[in-house]
């Protein structure tokens, strides 16, 4: 794949994330790979004890987010130099507590377009303490 085209699947992997996934409530959509590492600050360990398998992010990390998720708007996508990872930026609109959260998520992508780890960065406070 010549860099562009690399370049051009990176930021709509990251866009295809919050608009199909999140924005789409559905989790099919986005290409995570089997064994893909997650930190975030809203996991039960927090971003220091991430989650790992892509079943155990649908069935733990994932089960909530579409009845609390009800609206996202995208912002932008950043490639990093090496065209090995994908940052987007986002604000994701929650219904319960109503907030919306100002989010950037990384995500490092392997040869075949599979997310292998992702980072969320985020203040959690509005859903903690709302």
């Amino acid at each position: 794949m010549i860099q562009s085209e690399r370049t051009q699947r990176l930021h709509d992997i990251g866009k295809e994330y919050v608009t199909k996934g999140l924005g789409g409530k559905n989790f099919d959509a986005i290409p995570y790979h089997d064994e893909v590492i997650l930190r975030a600050p809203i996991n039960p360990g927090g971003a220091e004890q991430p989650m790992t398998g892509k079943e155990n992010l649908r069935n733990q990390w994932w089960a909530p987010l579409p009845d609390l998720v009800s609206e996202v708007i995208l912002i932008d996508s950043f490639v990093n130099q090496e065209l090995t990872a994908v940052t987007v930026e986002f604000h994701c609109k929650i219904n319960n507590p109503a907030c919306t959260l100002r989010i950037v998520d990384r995500f490092e992508v392997d040869a075949e377009g599979k997310i292998v780890q992702q980072e969320n960065f985020f203040d959690p406070r509005a859903l903690t303490n709302p």
